[in-house]
């Protein structure tokens, strides 16, 4: 009997937990992120705040709004995918292709400026956030030359999230 008062005890604190809005921990004794879920409905909402969150940085700035670009954001598309294959985020692709290639690939008429690319649990305003934060991915952002924008992003079924942007002149 002390046993089964034992296993529904336990049962209980589990569940009370649960409900006390307590998260999950992970092995490090941190909590466990929260998946931003990005449905097939959002598309253009998550394209869209990140375009617009962009042109807002640049005209603070004194620079000319990005236009989105529907090459660049193939690149970008295919690079996402490409890193979570790989599962890790880096700028070369599995077939040895660079950031250069992989724009050229789509038939850009233009010039290649910078990638930004992050694997994170985060939306895409925090995102551009923390790419604010480092001087050779804020440079991708507020570059004067860049004149196009691509952005997309792959999410897995984890919930974890393969960021990339590519801008061009």
């Amino acid at each position: 009997m002390k046993t089964n008062i034992g296993a529904v005890l336990t049962a209980l604190a589990l569940l009370s937990a649960c409900v006390s809005g307590q998260k999950e921990l992970g092995p490090d004794g941190r909590p466990l992120p929260t998946p931003y879920v990005i449905g097939p409905g959002d598309v253009s909402r998550v394209t869209y705040s990140m375009l617009d969150s962009i042109n807002s940085v640049r005209a603070k700035g004194g620079l000319a709004p990005l236009t989105l670009n529907a090459q660049l954001t193939a690149a970008a598309a295919t690079h996402s995918r490409d890193m979570a294959v790989q599962n890790r985020p880096w700028h070369f692709g599995s077939d040895g292709s660079s950031p250069i290639l992989r724009v050229q690939r789509t038939g850009y008429p233009g010039k290649m400026l910078g990638e930004n690319i992050s694997e994170t649990y985060e939306n895409e305003i925090e995102t551009l956030t923390a790419w604010m934060q480092v001087k050779s991915t804020r440079t991708v952002i507020v570059d004067p030359a860049a004149k196009d924008v691509g952005f997309a992003w792959y999410q897995e079924p984890s919930g974890k999230i393969w960021w990339t942007l590519v801008t061009g002149g």
